[in-house]
């Protein structure tokens, strides 16, 4: 199966169970930029339950842009208040020390170009597992692709409810499991089993 996918921030366990029963995954890059998605934005599970983080970006509603030219705002210093956001969620997660050091550097070099910074993301995220990042990009936009059409797992203000296994989660005495968070909060709670899960689940499109 090839699945068609948006390139998103730390994209949530929906876009990982796509990528990872996938024969072939392929990133859309011929679109033009939406608000309110996951393409600038992660949600991770705080000490008061569902926390967005979202990177600001410089973008103008009267003139279409393509989300392969969107351009990060740096003057508010997010990767300094994403990542204390990442050390108060999970630093006591079973494998935040474990894996910390090897998402450092995507907080601490400056980046300009909100796709690069994606790529760079998921790049990371399949080092930590250990696996290897094939893709390919499309070289034009589709409205309807002949592949499995996952891109609207992007969409954040009408997102696809997903029903994964549970598995624990550092807030999860206080306020539940709660699904379908940033790759991030899987892997740090759940470390090398991260792929056995994945590939476990079964994804709503």
């Amino acid at each position: 199966m090839e699945v068609l996918l948006h390139p998103t921030y730390f994209p949530n366990v929906a876009h990982f169970v796509a990528m990872l029963n996938a024969h072939r995954i392929v990133f859309e890059v011929c679109d033009n930029y939406q608000k309110q998605t996951y393409r600038n934005r992660t949600s991770i599970y705080g000490a008061n339950g569902k926390l967005d983080l979202n990177i600001p970006v410089i973008y103008s509603q009267k003139n279409r842009q393509k989300t392969s030219n969107i351009v990060i705002y740096n003057e508010e210093q997010w990767q300094v208040q994403h990542l204390k956001s990442l050390e108060s969620a999970y630093r006591t997660s079973p494998f935040y020390e474990f894996y910390i050091d090897d998402l450092m550097p995507l907080f601490e070099r400056p980046y300009s170009n909100l796709m690069n910074f994606n790529f760079d993301c998921l790049a990371a995220i399949f080092d930590c597992l250990q696996l290897p990042f094939d893709y390919s990009k499309t070289s034009s936009f589709e409205l309807k692709p002949i592949c499995e059409d996952a891109r609207g797992l992007a969409v954040s203000r009408k997102e696809i409810v997903q029903h994964f296994s549970k598995y624990a989660q550092v807030f999860d005495n206080k306020h539940g499991f709660i699904q379908n968070l940033s790759i991030l909060d899987l892997l740090f709670n759940e470390g090398p089993n991260t792929e056995l899960y994945l590939q476990a689940q079964h994804l709503n499109l």
